[in-house]
């Protein structure tokens, strides 16, 4: 399985290993499948308040393992429109649907024309992680 993780094209990546996809006028933000796999089993969502308004790569909150305690960091400067409160009461689903019901935030961007170029799409973020795992 090692190097083997869900790299959808359909959203763009940050090297601390969030996600975001592009809806309309929003943008859904969550981590990756390589960042689930590496916190192993998730146990708490330290979800961002509505209405908080983030810069890029501003830790939104943190998601908690039974290994390890990781920041979120938002791939985009916005406003939290609406957290995924699911998570409350299911963290696992972070783990099970990293890229669908595991989701953590929807943020109004405030200038994606300026920060998108800065995040890799999934081709990139494949690279990223061969180097990475490689190291390992």
């Amino acid at each position: 399985m090692k190097g083997e993780y869900n790299v959808p094209e359909d959203v763009y990546y940050t090297k601390e290993h969030e996600w975001v996809r592009l809806e309309g006028d929003k943008c859904r933000v969550g981590v990756t499948d390589y960042a689930q796999n590496s916190l192993h089993e998730v146990v708490y969502v330290d979800l961002p308040k509505v209405g908080l308004k983030v810069a890029q790569m501003q830790s939104l909150g943190t998601v908690e393992s039974v290994k390890a305690v990781a920041d979120v960091y938002s791939p985009i400067s916005g406003v939290v429109l609406e957290v995924n409160n699911t998570l409350s009461d299911a963290p696992e689903l972070v783990n099970k649907s990293p890229y669908g019901e595991g989701w953590i935030t929807m943020i109004r961007p405030e200038d994606l024309k300026k920060e998108l170029p800065g995040l890799m799409k999934a081709l990139s973020y494949k690279d990223f992680l061969k180097k990475i795992t490689e190291k390992k």
